[in-house]
């Protein structure tokens, strides 16, 4: 259970990090939603409650020692898998995708959580093997995140389902992996890749790639998003137009900014200067993961450590990318900025995973 002294081990500063992107988050979607809300919430308050939740689930992880939550990762792990295929059977449809369960007045995303039970497992399990580990460990290791990956892909889901190739990835590489074995799985992934094309992907998914080489050809449709995003980016100069002054955002020529493309809107609002501003955040809120990861007292802790920020810098950099027309469009949220509640919880339970390792850096 967490000890008092514990507390003064706790990295604020790192906290205080994760809490201003939070706050940029919540502005820039009252900035593109104010005034949507008809019977119920408005979209910002939606997300403060969120915040407040995700605090809560930062609380906990921190509340236990992290070797708790390993040793119970396979029950955690089950338990995922468990509801992600009820997901697919009795879970909310919209927009064509059925990725949520309807608690009341609140959905849950399950897929969201999927990253940080994976993360749990494979720091157990790369942390419980003695020696480099070979072949037969990264093929089971494969094995577990394959099953989750394919039923959050079933949904369809494939930005999300794709986030845990780099929790496997990191994690691995760390326990020592050998690179010829990255090098066996790039070369299996490369000669797969027509097959995914032709049996795996859906006809959206195949528009989406092709139409990232040339938006112009479907600029009213597939290409619409990526022009736009474009064009919003580039519209925001060196200080841009202003809070609530942007003509992309607030006009909704730009879908969804306030989840997708809630970068875009920064970048459009607040110019060059706030988008220093916020990578500038987001560097220093991974590179003090790293440390975290540095200064654990176990493998297992360091493990843990980076398969969450493996995940959440993945999400940051494609969402990124994808916001300034350079990345395929994907629905992947920006990590403590975009609009959504089981991403904002998931991703601060991470954090507290993450503190929880620092903090514990001198117990026995």
């Amino acid at each position: 259970m967490f000890e008092r002294r514990l507390y003064h081990h706790i990295d604020w500063a790192l906290v205080g990090a994760v809490l201003a992107l939070c706050a940029i988050g919540v502005v820039m979607i009252f900035s593109t939603t104010a005034g949507q809300a008809r019977g119920s919430s408005p979209l910002f308050l939606t997300q403060i409650y969120a915040i407040v939740l995700g605090l809560c689930a930062m609380a906990f992880m921190l509340s236990l020692d992290y070797r708790t939550f390993t040793d119970k990762s396979h029950f955690i792990y089950v338990a995922l898998l468990a509801v992600l295929v009820y997901v697919l059977y009795n879970g909310d449809v919209r927009m064509g995708a059925q990725r949520w369960i309807a608690l009341g007045a609140f959905n849950v995303q399950p897929s969201e959580f999927a990253k940080i039970g994976l993360a749990l497992l494979l720091a157990k399990f790369f942390g419980e093997n003695r020696g480099a580990p070979g072949w037969t460990d990264l093929a089971i290791a494969a094995g577990l995140t394959c099953l989750p990956l394919a039923l959050v892909a079933k949904e369809p889901d494939l930005g999300t389902a794709v986030i845990l190739l780099p929790v496997l990835l990191a994690v691995a590489y760390l326990a020592g992996m050998p690179m010829r074995a990255f090098g066996a799985l790039a070369l299996c992934l490369l000669l797969t890749a027509p097959l995914a094309w032709q049996f795996g992907l859906e006809d959206y998914q195949k528009t989406r790639l092709t139409s990232f080489l040339d938006p112009s050809q479907d600029a009213r449709d597939a290409g619409y998003q990526q022009i736009q995003a474009r064009i919003t980016v580039g519209s925001g100069g060196l200080t841009g137009k202003g809070f609530r002054q942007g003509t992309q955002g607030q006009l909704r020529f730009l879908p969804v900014a306030h989840n997708d493309f809630i970068f875009s809107v920064l970048a459009e609002e607040q110019g060059f200067a706030g988008v220093l501003v916020a990578l500038g955040l987001y560097v220093f809120v991974i590179l003090r993961t790293l440390e975290a990861a540095r200064l654990a007292k176990d493998r297992l802790g360091s493990y843990l450590v980076i398969g969450v920020m493996a995940s959440f810098t993945f999400q940051v950099v494609y969402n990124i990318t994808m916001s300034a027309g350079l990345a395929p469009v994907k629905g992947l949220t920006l990590p403590l900025m975009s609009y959504g509640g089981s991403s904002m919880i998931a991703t601060l339970a991470g954090f507290g995973l993450v503190l929880n390792v620092r903090m514990r850096r001198f117990t026995n």
